[in-house]
């Protein structure tokens, strides 16, 4: 075998055992050098060893790498700042805008536009306004939508805000998704029928939800029992739907031969003279009667109610809030969406730092304020800010966090396509690891291992120092 002049002299060199280069600092001083691990090796050979051939002594983790930033990359105003303009600027990092503003913008979104140190690489964009949204306005209301068109990271879930008066009427309609709602003011009277003829009528109050399933014909009022009528916000488990491809009754009936249409019913043809030529969607009407009842059907009436009584359920209290957790287990016709209504106190945050481990979470902010930053793995982080009305979306696994960064109390809905809620805390994680291990890894303390919660944290209250 032929053997290169390079590889004789290593060998050499190994032979002799060629001494060990001086460690150029301490940090070096832990380090293998090529001898001591060539000396080991010779004295365990000639003692017949069974050891391992290297003993390394083990680095803490702020031996290897430097530690982060003690800056605590506060957020610099809230929208409640009275300055007439803002510029990216933070510490000895940035410059003011020298071209045009938009101030308001720039107010509601202090992280984007001068984001703490600590938001690294590129995450997409997570927020979305109802404000930024196309208003479709009609007789009787509107509604606004968000769907993967406005917020294309939301693959999963779509939002509709829509406002009936009193008496007013989304029309007679199915479609191919299911439909959840949550009742934001007033009140709505909901009917719909299953695919066995059993048929369900029921008033929803403000903070009270309902569930179509997929292909359920349904539809909504609005009451009188607030003179504003009703105002809600509608939930589909698919980023692509859109509020304007439903299966309206006016619309399909309008596209039916007369003659068909007398057919189907039994009535002469001159019945149907007063169809509309289009779909009404949302309409006026004359308010419902509070107390109606569901027609009697002869099939009976469905075995689980499509509305629930949110409102009436007793909030879990927490350090720095409260908590309403509502999936399949207690609403059981909600077989694809679950919830968590939460609120948060100012200065208090939600769970700190968690993950949803397999679903999506499509947030709506209901009151107050709030910062979230998102955590995409290998490097990417990027933190946004949150108003009254705006829609989040947490891609399933990415961590995350909730503060309450104003003065009033945050109150926000955390909804998923699943049946039954799930999250994970880092706080519980690191509880019920090893510490040695927690300690290897983040240089914790044994103070900071003991205030570690192995009760999961839904909501942490300010600090106390």
């Amino acid at each position: 075998m032929f053997w290169s002049p390079l590889v004789l002299l290593l060998l050499s060199l190994l032979a002799r055992g060629a001494p060990a280069p001086q460690a150029a600092n301490e940090d070096d001083a832990d380090s293998v050098s090529p001898s001591s691990a060539r000396s080991s090796t010779r004295t365990q050979s000639q003692a017949g060893s069974s050891t391992p051939f290297f003993s390394v002594s083990a680095k803490s983790q702020a031996e290897t790498v430097a530690p982060v930033t003690n800056d605590p990359n506060r957020i610099l105003w809230t929208i409640e700042d009275p300055r007439e303009r803002f510029d990216p600027i933070r510490g000895m990092f940035g410059a003011p805008i020298l071209g045009p503003q938009n101030v308001d913008l720039e107010r509601q979104n202090a992280d984007l536009f001068n984001p703490p140190s600590s938001d690294s690489g590129s995450v997409p964009n997570v927020k979305w306004p109802f404000a930024l949204s196309h208003n479709r306005v009609q007789a009787g209301g509107w509604a606004r939508q968000q769907n993967e068109n406005v917020l294309p990271v939301a693959k999963n879930i779509a939002g509709v805000n829509m406002r009936l008066l009193p008496g007013a009427i989304r029309e007679l309609h199915w479609h191919n998704t299911a439909e959840w709602a949550y009742v934001l003011k007033g009140q709505a009277q909901i009917t719909v029928m299953n695919a066995r003829g059993q048929n369900y009528l029921a008033n929803v109050d403000e903070g009270d939800l309902w569930y179509f399933p997929p292909g359920l014909p349904h539809s909504v009022q609005g009451t009188s029992k607030d003179p504003g009528g009703t105002e809600f916000l509608l939930v589909f488990p698919t980023g692509a739907f859109s509020e304007d491809s439903t299966f309206m009754v006016t619309d399909w009936m309008g596209h039916v031969p007369k003659d068909v249409l007398a057919e189907n019913f039994q009535v002469n043809i001159s019945k149907f003279d007063h169809i509309p030529d289009h779909a009404l969607w949302i309409f006026p009407s004359l308010p419902p009667p509070i107390n109606a009842k569901a027609i009697v059907s002869p099939d009976g009436a469905p075995p689980d109610p499509f509305s629930f009584e949110l409102s009436k359920v007793k909030a879990t209290q927490l350090p720095g809030g409260n908590v309403k957790i509502v999936d399949s287990t207690t609403f059981k016709v909600s077989k694809e969406i679950a919830l968590a209504e939460i609120e948060v106190e100012p200065g208090a945050i939600r769970c700190v730092l968690l993950w949803h481990p397999t679903d999506d979470e499509w947030s709506f902010f209901v009151e107050g304020e709030a910062r979230v930053t998102i955590f995409a793995s290998g490097d990417n982080s990027r933190t946004f800010n949150y108003q009254a009305g705006d829609v989040g979306y947490v891609p399933a696994s990415f961590g995350h966090y909730v503060q309450n960064i104003g003065n009033t109390t945050l109150k926000f809905l955390e909804i998923f396509k699943t049946d039954r809620f799930e999250d994970i805390s880092l706080n519980q994680w690191l509880a019920l690891t090893p510490p040695d291990m927690v300690k290897a890894h983040l240089g914790f303390d044994d103070e900071t291992i003991d205030a570690l919660q192995k009760q999961k944290p839904t909501v942490n209250g300010p600090r106390s120092n």
